[in-house]
């Protein structure tokens, strides 16, 4: 189901009423889960969002994403989890056990046969027709694929373990799997010896049915032992995922040793990647000019941009929590910085100890800076965004049909200003309505009485200036637009071009968000655009259905972005600042004055 790549259709954050309902509805379903692991499932507090998808088929599909891990995909009502559930649960449901080569099928969007299926022991699982199930590997419980059984257990003894086994919805390497953190499943060996394999058996039965892809013999002992640990190859083997071939094997085994021997807990690396990213900062990155310095301004312009590549400044996951107590650390513990609170609630880097042992011994690592500009830079879009082409149109209605009669134009036609201008000057010279004495003005016909001027004005108005005539006829015509994307043929509609709208609206404890509205019809994708200003002001984002239209989202960050909306809309993507509306609404600069007292405390050690 998952094999190719969905559309999103919206991203919202769940609240929780709803979380009490999933909760609910996850422990009907699966009734082995305890209240604790509910609770870790879906927590009270953490980010938990509801992203609501298009499969490349055209079903719609809900997932319940935590920490960017999805957890559970919902589809007809019914909930499934997801092959990172499976593996924190590996007994959440019955598993039916194939060999490795059979993964890569899986993962194309192939069943499970029943041919393929090995069978342990202690029997196959005992599932009715319907039921959610788990597909593992041999001499690994970690399920690798989620689905739904073909036909219950009986019938797939009494068949001779002939036919579709289980109906494949997700597996590990698919698209599904791919939006989360794309981590190989752990091994979870099987706990008691009823489980060992009948090996013989199940050669035989992958022989006879092909299980295994042409030209590949049946594994043999010492490989099934290594299969688990040998999951990194699959996923080089896997034409879908080309981009993983670019890397050597020796990079890929270096990069994992390097991960195994890091004891520290995540949140000890997050604590190590915020140092290095200050010291960094204010090493390279902070002038003396700058100060003092928005101590926002500082994380989101200059610590970001010395985040190393593959990896995000996400504070809620250090021990600090909160930039504020990491800054008080900094000045408190190691005598770095400075920061006093210049405004209410607004606080400032005020002064830098650049001759500081620690800063002044700190090295720059190679592996950032540049990149991540770039990347902040260009967006998500590989290729340059380029702007629709809007030229505003003027359509003939059936008031005005006598003008432009002489020029063949009737009702419906749709004309630039230019080519109005042009019609309307011939008509006028062919009828000799040039004024005689005062070439600046134009008699008025009874065509033109009928067409552009008012009741009141029949017996008043005996001629118009050029451009009042030139006026009243365009002010007349239907309003059009025509709109032509790079590559394609211009469309024409009915009324003016509909600007991107930009808003700030107070939620609930007088917080403000940013509201973007209308930015697919200027053939912007609203999740680039979130994940771009997600990166660039380092604030939730979010995109929910536009109450009313059709196939359109609203983008919602969190706090007054106008500022950095109208900079990415008008310097990256180009859109004409007259079809960006709500400019005007961004918060003004904030202007300190300091008095020569203030200056004296303010000295920076250089």
């Amino acid at each position: 189901m998952f094999a190719k790549a969905f559309r999103v259709k919206s991203n919202t954050v769940i609240k929780g009423s709803d979380r009490r309902k999933l909760r609910a509805d996850i422990s009907t379903a699966f009734p082995s889960l305890s209240a604790e692991d509910l609770n870790e499932l879906v927590p009270n507090k953490e980010e938990l969002n509801t992203v609501k998808i298009y499969a490349h088929k055209g079903a719609a599909t809900t997932l319940y994403v935590l920490h960017k891990n999805p957890i559970f995909f919902q589809l007809e009502k019914q909930l499934y989890p997801t092959v990172y559930t499976l593996w924190r649960y590996p007994a959440m449901l019955p598993a039916f056990t194939t060999w490795p080569p059979v993964l890569q099928k899986l993962a194309g969007g192939a069943d499970l046969m029943l041919p393929g299926v090995v069978v342990l022991n202690s029997g196959l699982p005992e599932v009715h027709q319907g039921d959610c199930c788990a597909v593992n590997l041999v001499m690994n419980r970690a399920p690798v694929a989620v689905g739904t059984a073909a036909t219950s257990s009986a019938e797939m003894r009494n068949s001779g373990m002939k036919g579709k086994g289980v109906n494949v919805l997700h597996t590990y390497m698919d698209q599904l799997w791919a939006i989360g953190d794309k981590t190989s499943p752990p091994v979870i060996p099987f706990t008691n010896s009823s489980t060992q394999v009948e090996t013989e058996e199940c050669e035989e039965g992958m022989k006879a049915e092909g299980q295994v892809s042409d030209g590949q013999d049946s594994p043999e002992p010492n490989a099934v032992e290594t299969s688990c640990q040998g999951m990194q190859e699959l996923r080089l083997a896997d034409k879908d995922l080309e981009a993983l071939k670019d890397k050597e094997p020796v990079e890929d085994g270096e990069g994992e040793d390097k991960d195994d021997n890091d004891s520290r807990s995540p949140q000890e690396q997050t604590d190590a990647l915020l140092l290095q990213c200050f010291l960094h900062a204010l090493k390279a990155k902070v002038k003396k000019s700058e100060l003092p310095l928005l101590t926002s301004t500082f994380l989101r312009n200059h610590m970001a941009s010395c985040c190393p590549k593959g990896k995000q400044i996400d504070i809620r996951k250090s021990s600090y929590k909160k930039l504020s107590k990491f800054l008080q650390c900094m000045q408190r513990d190691h005598s770095l910085i400075q920061v006093k609170e210049l405004k209410k609630g607004v606080e400032s880097i005020v002064e830098v100890d650049w001759r500081n042992p620690e800063l002044y011994s700190f090295s720059i690592p190679e592996d950032c800076g540049q990149e991540k500009e770039s990347m902040e830079e260009g967006g998500a879009c590989e290729v340059p965004f380029q702007p629709p082409e809007i030229t505003p149109l003027y359509g003939v209605t059936a008031h005005l049909e006598p003008l432009f009669q002489d020029a063949k134009k009737r009702k419906g036609a749709t004309l630039k200003a230019s080519e109005v201008r042009n019609i309307i000057t011939d008509y006028v010279k062919e009828n000799e309505l040039v004024h005689e004495t005062n070439k600046n003005y134009v008699n008025i016909n009874p065509t033109l009485c009928d067409c552009l001027l008012e009741k009141s004005e029949y017996q008043e108005v005996e001629n118009l200036k050029w451009d009042d005539l030139i006026s009243r006829t365009l002010s007349r015509m239907q309003a059009c637009h025509e709109v032509l994307f790079p590559g394609q043929r211009p469309v024409v509609k009915k009324g003016q071009m509909e600007p991107i709208d930009i808003t700030v609206a107070t939620r609930g404890s007088n917080k403000k968000v940013t509201i973007v509205k209308n930015l697919e019809a200027f053939g912007l994708d609203p999740a680039v655009v979130a994940d771009t200003l997600q990166r660039r002001v380092q604030a939730s984002c979010f995109l929910q259905d536009s109450p009313g239209v059709k196939n359109r989202v609203l983008l919602q960050i969190q706090g007054n972005q106008i500022q950095h909306v109208g900079k990415l809309l008008l310097d990256q993507y180009h859109i004409p600042r007259k079809y960006v509306q709500g400019l005007d609404k961004a918060p003004k600069p904030v202007i300190v004055s300091i008095d020569n007292q203030d200056l004296r405390h303010l000295s920076i050690k250089r």
